[in-house]
């Protein structure tokens, strides 16, 4: 390996192991030329050691260039240089250097050389063109003679099977040679693609095509032409991992979902869209929903809101990284914003939704006025939420009445919330009549995906895409596939990535610095439902493992039998704490540890070890003292949106309509608690929200 030495004066660098030009070339032959019959005078040199060593030269360069397979022009004028170089240094030797007949000859030799260099460098190069050219020309004519075979071929096929004469434009081999796609122009007399797109399926097999390959026709540039997209190659069999690339995403320019069978990736634009996707039990569709969470959480625009009555399994994953500790030292923040597996959280979720959005139509009607749209621009700072209903679908066509008021409360955000960045991606189990007979949800998403995994049951593709000629579930029987259909790409064939759950945690951890956080007008409008989702009462039963059988009489370990059912009064704080001593038990310290640092939500008090042990009714629902006033949550709202500068007492006492006095006791009580931080700045002093502390 050649070692570059550079001489650095006064700004200038010499690179000696740079190659020569013409002029650098001749100018460095001339001169060793020069030096060498300078110094071989003065040492009595022998003059015929010069024409040997010019003869070894020329000899040498001659094979060079054989070896090289240059032009015989540019062999000869490089021996030339050698000999007439040598040929003069030996004259020089013999007459002296020093004088103006050697000086002048040699300055001509000089300009020769380089004008020869010059001369045969051109030539060399156009050679090397017109071999490339050549060689273009060579798979052009190869590559041409297969595309007039297959346009032939398909001339014929469409013929034979759609009865229909195709003047083929052209033919282009996809770069993953698993296909190609057809550009034809359709006969005169109004035929439009639709008649060859609904023979889909016998022209796949009158091109004896393998199975998961199919001939899908779609519309061209206009609408007298027509693109056949031909598969050859089945890649939607092969279970293809989730790409390690996870690089910044936006809800602006698409979010990958899977791929074609030509190997693109699909992408999706959810900024004013819904989505629905179908699939039946095993068909992969738990492992789609978790693909649409990962390029969400990639994205650096988009807040993931997940409602799973399932035990909240679609977003768990997502969540427990962000528990375990494993940041490295670092606080790891979770995958998905707010996780919802009850219907009780699933309601505040929606109210806050709601909140939001409506708040967001008043609040931000100078921004868009001076954006001059009539969407929110959706940014970093002011991000799109993306609400993911796991069996959604299913919870709007429930008779169950805490499903009716989830459903209505997920159609109000589908039908009211499109400008101001709330949309929604419901799942379903089937296909069918019942499931997408709401024509809210069939006008809303536009993007739709229906996994098939080879079942047939409850699949009526007819129901998810208007463009379903030619699709047939037959041709997707791999788990993972199916049809998915865009506004930007008709219903066709494709496959998702596979992903597990070590990945979703790699995930978690390389987008945690990119998630954005809810603006302010936004958090102030969803409250402290939002402030206080990550609160270890609300996510305990993430952490709670423990499984405890029954006592044979019926009641639970720890509980009081009253003999008779439903005995008694059991008012348990109405139902909206959980025992201090699951909480104790159940919640792992650091996520708590965690939680406070990265999202600084209040800590709830332990209950004194003499209220845990107490027997008798628990009224601490009925006690305004032990939480905080029924106003706080208020008051913490507004400190919230009120930012670092923090609120006076005076002016929260104002905002929340309550006595001043009061208000400072029951600030005090919560900046106690940790619930709110006191800066003490004499009369200037002010609470500030724990977030902005």
């Amino acid at each position: 390996m050649a070692t570059t030495h550079t001489i650095e004066h006064q700004g200038l660098a010499l690179d000696w192991a740079a190659g020569h030009g013409p002029i650098t070339g001749a100018l460095s032959a001339t001169t060793g030329m020069y030096a060498v019959a300078t110094v071989g005078t003065l040492a009595h040199m022998p003059p015929t050691w010069a024409l040997a060593v010019g003869t070894v030269g020329a000899i040498g360069h001659t094979a060079s260039g054989l070896r090289q397979k240059l032009a015989a022009r540019t062999i000869g004028a490089r021996a030339a240089s050698w000999l007439v170089g040598s040929g003069w240094t030996t004259w020089a030797l013999a007459t002296g250097p020093l004088n103006w007949t050697a000086l002048g000859s040699l300055a001509v030799i000089g300009v020769s050389m380089g004008a020869a260099a010059r001369s045969v460098g051109f030539y060399e190069e156009a050679r090397e063109l017109e071999a490339i050219a050549l060689a273009e020309r060579q798979v052009a004519r190869e590559l041409s003679a297969e595309r007039r075979g297959i346009a032939a071929e398909w001339v014929d096929r469409v013929q034979r099977v759609c009865g229909i004469t195709l003047r083929i434009v052209a033919v282009e081999m996809w770069p993953t040679n698993t296909g190609f796609t057809i550009d034809a122009e359709l006969p005169a007399g109004g035929t439009t693609y639709d008649r060859i797109a609904r023979e889909n399926a016998r022209l796949s097999a009158d091109a004896r095509l393998p199975h998961g390959c199919t001939a899908a026709a779609s519309p061209g540039i206009d609408q007298g032409r027509v693109l056949i997209d031909v598969t050859t190659v089945n890649v939607l069999a092969a279970e293809v991992p989730y790409p390690s690339d996870y690089s910044p995403l936006s809800i602006h320019t698409g979010i990958p979902w899977g791929y074609r069978t030509n190997a693109e990736e699909i992408l999706t634009y959810l900024r004013e869209q819904c989505a629905l996707v179908v699939g039946p039990t095993g068909s992969g569709k738990t492992n789609m929903a978790h693909v649409i969470l990962a390029g969400f959480a990639r994205a650096t625009d988009v807040l993931t809101w997940v409602i799973d009555l399932n035990a909240g399994s679609a977003g768990l994953p997502w969540v427990r990284p962000a528990m375990d500790g494993s940041g490295q030292g670092t606080a790891v923040r979770p995958g998905i914003d707010w996780l919802a597996a009850s219907h009780e959280e699933a309601n505040l979720m929606l109210d806050a939704a709601l909140r939001i959005g409506l708040y967001r139509k008043r609040a931000y009607q100078d921004l868009m006025a001076k954006a001059n749209t009539d969407l929110l621009p959706i940014s970093h700072e002011i991000p799109q939420i993306m609400l993911v209903i796991d069996e959604g679908a299913e919870i709007l066509v429930s008779n169950e009445p805490e499903k009716k008021k989830l459903a209505r409360k997920i159609l109000e955000v589908t039908r009211m919330l499109r400008a101001m960045g709330l949309r929604t991606v419901l799942t379903a189990l089937g296909a069918t009549g019942s499931v997408l007979g709401n024509m809210m949800i069939r006008r809303e998403a536009k993007t739709r995906v229906a996994l098939t995994g080879g079942a047939t049951e409850g699949m009526d593709l007819s129901k998810m895409f208007t463009d379903a000629r030619g699709l047939r579930i037959e041709q997707a029987p791999n788990k993972g596939t199916g049809f998915m259909g865009t506004p930007e790409s008709p219903a066709a064939l494709f496959g998702t990535w596979r992903i597990l759950p070590t990945q979703i945690r790699d995930i978690v951890h390389a987008t945690s610095d990119r998630h954005p956080r809810l603006d302010a007008v936004s958090a102030k409008a969803a409250g402290a439902d939002y402030a206080r989702r990550w609160d270890h009462g609300r996510t305990a039963w993430i952490n709670d493992h423990q499984y405890t059988a029954p006592d044979p009489d019926g009641s639970t370990p720890g509980t009081a039998s009253t003999g008779r059912a439903g005995g008694g009064l059991n008012l348990s704080a109405h139902r909206e704490q959980a025992p201090a001593v699951a909480e104790a038990a159940g919640v792992d310290a650091e996520f708590e540890r965690l939680m406070s640092v990265e999202f600084n939500t209040p800590q709830l008090e332990q209950e004194p070890e003499s209220r845990k042990e107490r027997p008798g009714l628990n009224l601490s629902a009925l006690r305004e003292g032990e939480g905080g006033p029924d106003w706080l949550p208020e008051a913490i709202a507004a400190l919230y949106a009120a930012g670092p500068d923090g609120m006076k007492p005076a002016a929260i006492a104002d905002a929340v309509s309550r006595g001043r006095e009061s208000v400072r006791k029951a600030l005090k009580a919560a900046a106690e608690r940790g619930e709110l931080v006191y800066r003490d700045r004499g009369p200037h002093s002010v609470y500030v929200h724990p977030d902005h502390a």
